[in-house]
């Protein structure tokens, strides 16, 4: 049955049929474990199509509207405003001196249906300026996404940077050089690295309980 809605699911995502994404969206939200279910929902959907992006079977025009009309499912059943929303710890999300931003989308969309609020620095970005503006929004879980390996290498200069400014953020990393490499990530100073993007909630519940 889950098999059934999830790949119903990311039909209605890849015809952009807003009203069948939310039926079957609202559907997984009706049960037991409401936001557990459409957070796996959201995550199993984009993903799938990430993974066809990669393999040139899915067009990016279709990645990011997915993306964005699983933000707006997201938003209808829970706005901005709600309490049932997480506002701690602080998260921010980047894309490391990297352009390639579909990682990251997957990650927002999963971290939001899961009920956390992030702050998005965007891509592109580098070490010194990533590291100024987290430990100036006081960010105490921090999401980095790469995508080629001398950007995984900066995260050791990030590391630094935010250590050196006596933060205690969490440093999360995830991306394709710490899938080949899975010691890559101790290495340049992490405390914790994604093996796919909707890792991310459980990362940031286990950061919460003390256990990353």
């Amino acid at each position: 049955m889950e098999r059934d809605i999830s790949d119903a699911f990311e039909r209605a995502l890849l015809a952009l049929d807003r009203a069948a994404a939310q039926r079957l969206f609202e559907q997984a939200a009706a049960g037991p474990n409401a936001l557990r279910s459409a957070v796996r929902l959201v995550g199993i959907g984009l993903e799938r199509i990430g993974a066809g992006w990669e393999r040139g079977t899915v067009a990016f025009s279709q990645v990011y509207m997915a993306g964005r009309i699983c933000e707006e499912l997201v938003d209808r059943r829970l706005p901005p405003g709600d309490p049932q929303r997480t506002s701690q710890p602080r998260l921010g999300l980047a894309v490391l001196a990297d352009h390639h931003v579909l990682g990251m989308r997957i990650v927002r969309a999963t971290l939001r249906a899961a009920g956390y609020e992030a702050t998005d620095y965007g891509h592109g970005i580098g070490a010194r300026e990533l590291a100024e503006r987290a430990l100036g929004d006081r960010i105490e879980v921090l999401l980095v996404s790469t995508l080629m390996l001398p950007s995984a290498l900066q995260v050791r200069e990030l590391s630094a940077l935010l250590r050196g400014g006596g933060s205690r953020i969490k440093l999360v990393v995830g991306g394709a050089p710490f899938l080949f490499d899975e010691r890559l990530w101790r290495e340049v100073g992490a405390d914790a690295m994604g093996h796919c993007a909707t890792d991310a909630p459980r990362i940031v519940e286990q950061i919460l309980g003390g256990a990353a």
